[in-house]
């Protein structure tokens, strides 16, 4: 699902060549560095570089790495992943499943004025309380947040801002597709999102990665309007590849009300228990 090579590419070509120090003028073509110019900066081979975005050479050296991810100027979250995709002939990562431990479910019933969700890393959403619910709109088990923002179209206008949403989502499965090179529900998935969505198609060729941590989410509601939140997520430290994501609002911000909003539209309706669903959905 996702290489070493086309990562390196992608990230070569992205470099401005003057930002680090080769000058350029009207006659030059290649859009970002050459090969030969990202293997001088890092201090290889070209014969060796070139094999690598080949896909010839094999476990290349945290030095190599190190260099490679210098000159190509990439992040904390990009380093990551290439170090991850040039280990994957080394060593292959297991891919996580199973149920949501009671214990984590638990945590979840204890947020009640904030929407938050159990997801897995192909963004399963494995459970949710009672505002998630209210929220989305959904209760049924199974639902994918990466289908619900690529394919149901109807949804779509639930996202203020679609369209860094869909960064997110492609950044975050290219970084699982990496992790979990061997998982067929995951290859499966971005299989099914590639042949519904020519924006994902587009999306997943720039090899862009993001990891899910923390950053404002949207919504325009359609009962209670526009809701800026703020969504914070909390990896559990059991390897299950599950994160717990709440999406909480400013104290005293217009958000805030919203969600009051919500709630008592939805006690309104004698919605009172969360919604929740611990199974595994493939």
């Amino acid at each position: 699902m996702d290489d070493l090579a086309s990562f390196l590419r992608t990230r070569r070509s992205r470099v401005d060549p003057a930002a680090v120090g080769i000058p350029t003028d009207s006659r030059r073509r290649v859009e970002g560095l050459r090969r030969e110019e990202v293997a001088h900066l890092s201090g290889v081979s070209f014969d060796y570089y070139v094999r690598l975005e080949q896909g010839r050479a094999t476990q290349p050296s945290e030095q190599v790495l190190n260099a490679l991810a210098r000159v190509l100027g990439l992040d904390e979250t990009e380093r990551g992943h290439l170090c991850r995709l040039a280990r994957q002939r080394r060593r292959r990562a297991k891919t996580p499943g199973g149920q949501v431990r009671p214990e984590l479910l638990r945590v979840l019933d204890l947020v009640a004025d904030a929407p938050a969700l159990i997801m897995d890393h192909r963004m399963n959403v494995l459970a949710g309380n009672r505002l998630a619910g209210l929220l989305y709109g959904r209760s049924k088990p199974g639902l994918n947040s990466a289908r619900h923002i690529f394919l149901d179209e109807a949804e779509r206008g639930l996202y203020a801002d679609w369209e860094n949403c869909t960064l997110d989502v492609v950044g975050h499965l290219r970084l699982a597709a990496g992790k979990y090179p061997e998982d067929p529900h995951l290859a499966s998935l971005i299989g099914e999102l590639a042949m519904g969505s020519e924006r994902f198609r587009r999306l997943w060729a720039r090899a862009d990665v993001r990891a899910r941590v923390h950053g404002r989410k949207a919504y325009q509601h359609p009962l209670v309007g526009l809701l800026e939140l703020h969504q914070e997520s909390f990896a559990p430290a059991d390897e299950s590849g599950m994160e717990l994501l709440v999406l909480s609002a400013a104290p005293g911000s217009p958000a805030e009300d919203g969600l009051r909003l919500l709630a008592s539209l939805g006690a309104d309706r004698g919605d009172t228990h969360p919604k929740v669903n611990a199974q595994v959905h493939e």
